[in-house]
Order: C-alpha cells, then sequence, then structure tokens
C-alpha cells in the first residue's frame, strides 16, 4: 500500500514536472521588413504659369530605368512634406499609375516634355489598384504627399525645373 502511494506520488510529480516544462512555445512571425529610405537625388522647383514666381522647391528621388518606374514609391511608411519622386520616361506618350504596394496616399501630377503640368489624379488611394491615367501625354510624372498639390495650388500649366545630383 505504501508502494502504491509511493508510486501514485512519484507519478503526480513527473507529470507536474512534464506539463510544466513543455509549455506552448509561442511562435514567434518574423517580419521581415524592408525598409526603403529617401534618397536625395535632385531638386525640383515648382513654379506659377503666369508669373514663373516659385511654388516650392522640394527634395526628389529619381526614377528612370526599369525598376525604379515599377517601384516608385511602394512599401514607404511615410514621404516627408519637401520630398518627392520624379520619374523621367524615354518618350512622351498617355501614362496610368496605380498605387499598388504604396501605403501612402499620393498626388500625382503629370508633365509634358516642356515640363509644363498637364494632369492631376489627387488623394490615390493607399494600394489600390485602380488605373489612374494621365488626361494628356506626358513625359514626367511627379509624386507627392496627397493633398499637397491643393494646399501648393498647383494648376495645369504651372512648370517645373530639376536638377540631378550626380
Amino acid at each position: 500500500m505504501r508502494t502504491q502511494l509511493v508510486l501514485k506520488s512519484l507519478c503526480i510529480v513527473f507529470a507536474l514536472v512534464m506539463f510544466s516544462s513543455c509549455k506552448e512555445e509561442k511562435k514567434t512571425i518574423s517580419t521581415d521588413k524592408v525598409v526603403v529610405t529617401f534618397k536625395k537625388e535632385g531638386t525640383l522647383t515648382l513654379k506659377k504659369a503666369d508669373s514663373d514666381s516659385i511654388i516650392k522647391t522640394i527634395d526628389i528621388e529619381i526614377a528612370d530605368d526599369e525598376y525604379s518606374t515599377q517601384t516608385g514609391l511602394m512599401y514607404r511608411d511615410k514621404l516627408e512634406t519637401n520630398h518627392g519622386m520624379l520619374f523621367i520616361f524615354p518618350n512622351v506618350q498617355m501614362r496610368s499609375f496605380y498605387m499598388k504596394n504604396t501605403k501612402i496616399p499620393l498626388d500625382i501630377i503629370y508633365i509634358d516634355e516642356a515640363k509644363t503640368i498637364v494632369s492631376f489624379q489627387k488623394n490615390a488611394k493607399p494600394m489600390d489598384e485602380t488605373s489612374l491615367p494621365s488626361e494628356a501625354p506626358a513625359k514626367y510624372v511627379l509624386e507627392i504627399n496627397g493633398g499637397l498639390s491643393d494646399a501648393w495650388q498647383l494648376a495645369v500649366g504651372d512648370k517645373i525645373s530639376f536638377e540631378t545630383i550626380e
């Protein structure tokens, strides 16, 4: 009888030790984020069409190859007010952008080869794959934070100039 009691006690102690040491391991999900940071590659100046007065000068990244034009501002968590991305295409044609994998709202500004604004897509919705076309052929496209084209009172006919950093 005493042996049975000792065996039962040992079994209970063993079971408690096993259960306490076999806690369910918490699974940690690795969220390897690709952090894309702004890299100043030039400056861009926006000017009023009627007076040539400067509206705003911003720092820009340049997208001028297939990879950078396809990626654009995707995966960014933020874009500073004084930053933008200028897409430079080799030809003038109707353009269309979308917001796939783009986390921040953007104003998309279409610009012709004379560096004149020809149309806008304002406050483009993050992560939306809807086509956002230009209303006229464009050689350049400028992306800035959503709402800034209204805040800066940009209009069709206004001009840009830019310089790249070598």
